[in-house]
């Protein structure tokens, strides 16, 4: 991750208010993604109780809030400074505290086989370089620990152009699609990259791939203003999200 990405979330956080945040944090049951796809439905956590969990970009650190409620023991890391000071206001706020470490998800200052869940939603696995974040996860699992994690599809990114929404057409090549720099995104830099080339990479760094769900927008979503790329007339005719399971062998 750069710190143009940094920078970016730095800016987007002060845009997320508290009161954003709060919601996140409220929520009684967690949902994936734009169109709020309940875990209850597609079950890919499983049982959490007494696991160690550390979540890659954790942002302001709902995803991890729910998880230790469920009774994970649970780390958050992320980059960005002021996203974890929100994330601290919330743990405040809501009376549960857990560890948050300030690193990139790329080279996390924690030892190894130390976690049984490393996840990411939106962090680690869509704005740092998988060629580092997904060895560094590897690191950390410990022998059947699994790695979680939440990223826009692959065709919702060879169907989005450099600016505007998603579209019902392709804009870019599959082949060497990798690094995204969005003309309208301030220098920040997503990557993306195509499911045999994530296949072989988890595979390369000892993980077996247990699930691939493509997540489809419900009848009653509707478009999401905060995060407006993709519609959910789209979203209920092609995935646009999906979340990927691997798993360390014994």
């Amino acid at each position: 991750m750069s710190e143009k990405n940094v920078e970016l979330w730095t800016k987007t956080n002060a845009e997320y208010t508290d009161g954003d945040a709060r919601r996140a944090w409220a929520k009684e049951a967690f949902s994936w993604g734009i169109w709020g796809v309940p875990e209850s439905q597609v079950g890919v956590f499983g049982d959490v109780a007494g696991l160690d969990a550390v979540e890659l970009g954790c942002g302001t650190a709902y995803c991890s809030a729910w998880l230790a409620r469920m009774g994970a023991r649970v780390v958050g890391v992320d980059p960005t400074p002021a996203q974890l000071e929100t994330a601290r206001r919330m743990q405040q706020e809501f009376g549960l505290e857990f560890p948050l470490v300030q690193a990139f998800g790329e080279d996390v200052p924690l030892p190894d086989a130390s976690f049984d869940l490393v996840h990411s939603e939106y962090g680690a696995s869509l704005w740092a370089d998988p060629y580092k974040w997904i060895p560094e996860a590897a690191r950390l699992l410990r022998a059947r620990g699994r790695l979680v994690f939440l990223r826009n599809s692959t065709l919702s990114m060879l169907c989005t152009p450099d600016v505007g929404q998603v579209e019902e057409r392709l804009h870019r090549p599959q082949f060497g699609m990798y690094r995204l720099d969005w003309p309208d995104n301030e220098g920040a830099v997503e990557y993306h990259l195509p499911h045999g080339e994530l296949i072989e990479l988890l595979r390369a760094n000892g993980l077996e791939i247990e699930r691939l769900l493509e997540l489809q927008a419900p009848a009653s979503a509707e478009t999401h203003g905060f995060y407006d790329y993709v519609t959910a007339e789209w979203g209920r005719q092609w995935p646009a999200e999906e979340i990927w399971a691997a798993r360390r062998p014994v």
